[in-house]
């Protein structure tokens, strides 16, 4: 995930030793009134390697997780999609009323979990359960609205992963410190303006693009784009983490922050494929 708490430092504390902290040595033969001290080179017990987990991370691994927590995924939002009543021919008549509670529980979960990585193998099921719930039922209502539109976004963000895996396994697309800054302080900066708008509707301003503009739909495409951009990063991290000796349960970190992307990458496309069938 775009995780700006988490870095290469989470990864590479190596057990580094340097000459003043290798050993200790007798002063040589004298008193210390009647020569000056002198030290002999410190013992040394030869190269340290940085420390690795004995049960460590792999990519393989990381990559089972996803594929695990996207069948829950799936499950839940086949629960969701079912939970959506309508009434006669295209019309919703009610969202269910434990969204916004699964919605919270999702979002607990991924908190949690990010300053406390070692809960992420528990906490990630809780969120691809409880966020797919809420997907499922945001989905119906939009096929309801735009019959097919679900169909369209799934293959749309299938196909936004897999040229994302292959840009960046091919290295035509390079995870340089850079691109990670530039990458994770503009999703900062769309998080903190949808707060801000979140906090304005209460209001009456609506300071995000909506309908089928010209300005909506471009704010719509670099959304998406971002949230395709964090993919790299999430390969990258996983990449990172495998060859630092990350512990085991980083396999599940990295798994929900895989799952977190590609459900915000999924609801963007969604919604700008929204946009595009009303114009």
């Amino acid at each position: 995930m775009a995780n700006p708490l988490l870095n290469d430092k989470a990864f590479s504390k190596a057990v580094e030793r340097t000459p003043d902290q290798a050993g200790w040595a007798a002063p040589q033969g004298g008193s210390a009134a009647q020569t000056p001290t002198t030290w002999n080179a410190p013992i040394s017990d030869g190269p340290v390697s940085p420390w690795r987990s004995a049960n460590p991370m792999t990519a393989n691994g990381a990559m089972s997780a996803t594929l695990f927590l996207m069948v829950l995924l799936i499950a839940a939002a086949t629960f969701g999609w079912s939970s959506v009543n309508t009434i006669g021919v295209g019309e919703a008549v009610s969202f269910p009323s434990w969204a916004m509670i699964a919605f919270i529980v999702g979002f607990v979960s991924v908190l949690v979990a990010t300053f406390k990585p070692t809960t992420a193998r528990f906490l990630a099921p809780v969120y691809a359960l409880a966020q797919g719930a809420v997907v499922g039922a945001i989905s119906k209502v939009f096929n309801i609205q735009y019959p097919g539109i679900v169909l369209q976004a799934v293959g749309a963000t299938i196909g936004v992963f897999v040229v994302m895996l292959t840009l960046y396994r091919t290295g035509v697309l390079r995870v340089t410190d850079k691109f990670r800054r530039i990458v994770i302080g503009a999703t900062l900066g769309l998080a903190a303006f949808y707060l801000f708008s979140f906090i304005a509707g209460f209001f009456g301003a609506n300071l995000i693009p909506s309908g089928s503009s010209t300005m909506s739909i471009g704010f719509s495409v670099l959304v998406a784009g971002l949230a395709a951009m964090n993919l790299a990063l999430d390969f990258d991290f996983i990449d990172k983490a495998e060859a630092a000796g990350a512990p085991k349960h980083m396999e599940w970190f990295a798994a929900l922050g895989i799952m977190v992307t590609l459900v915000w990458l999924y609801l963007e496309i969604l919604r700008l494929l929204a946009k595009m069938r009303d114009r």
